[in-house]
């Protein structure tokens, strides 16, 4: 894998459009697929509905959104990412200096459920698409094992351990969405801790925070408990002793 673009002949009027030609050339060319670890992924045909690329061996689908700054709390979004067909998302910051990629992380489409998609205001009725309803992705809520880095700081990330850490989280895939949502923010509260072991007590510090995103439930400790027992169950933390858990490595 390369980390430089190669500059394309078309001629474009704007660095944007420049940025776009080079970033797509770039995924067409290196990225592989995180889900089978096929070479390559190939692009859907210009204008496509439906995402981006797509992985001739395995059928995953991915999304492509570049810029030249990290991506911050908030990420502007297509229509399709909201959807129950949603693709994989791949986020990419790019350096128009040195025409490289800095950052390539994705973001599987089963961390993709109500809770983290934002509507935003309907286009005004002068608008060419006018009453159109987009949407913002929040980042800021999608757990840090939701975001797979394969190039970090300029530096490409071992294979074996993209698709490890895909791996890890691929049993939320059999999950519907609502129960997704509570399993994503337990991963969020344990992971933002930001150590390996853990206690019962600490993940009941969030109880405040989690009311929060969850109003109607009178019940969150026992939720709290439910959620680590899954999280156990498939693998995503150990239990070490009576109120006390480790995050898997």
């Amino acid at each position: 894998m390369k980390l430089g673009f190669e500059e394309s002949q078309a001629s474009y009027s704007s660095d944007s459009q420049s940025a776009r030609a080079w970033t797509e050339a770039w995924v067409k060319a290196w990225a592989y697929c995180p889900h089978c670890g096929n070479a390559k992924i190939s692009p859907f045909p210009n204008n496509s509905p439906l995402a981006d690329f797509f992985c001739s061996s395995c059928s995953e689908e991915f999304e492509l959104k570049s810029q030249r700054s990290k991506f911050g709390a908030k990420v502007l979004d297509g229509e399709r990412l909201a959807a129950s067909n949603n693709p994989n998302l791949l986020l990419m910051n790019y350096d128009l200096r040195s025409l490289a990629v800095v950052n390539l992380f994705i973001v599987p489409k089963h961390f993709f459920v109500r809770e983290i998609i934002e509507e935003r205001k309907p286009l005004a009725l002068t608008a060419r698409r006018a009453g159109w309803i987009g949407s913002k992705i929040l980042l800021d809520r999608v757990p840090e094992s939701g975001k797979i880095h394969i190039v970090q700081g300029s530096v490409i990330r071992a294979k074996e351990a993209v698709l490890a850490e895909w791996q890890k989280t691929l049993f939320l895939r059999n999950e519907s969405p609502e129960t997704r949502g509570w399993l994503l923010d337990v991963m969020n509260c344990v992971e933002s801790l930001g150590k390996r072991e853990f206690t019962l007590d600490e993940v009941y510090s969030f109880h405040r925070h989690l009311s929060e995103l969850y109003p109607g439930n009178q019940n969150i400790k026992p939720k709290i408990r439910q959620q680590l027992q899954y999280l156990r169950d498939r693998g995503f933390i150990d239990f070490v002793s009576r109120g006390n858990y480790r995050l898997r490595a």
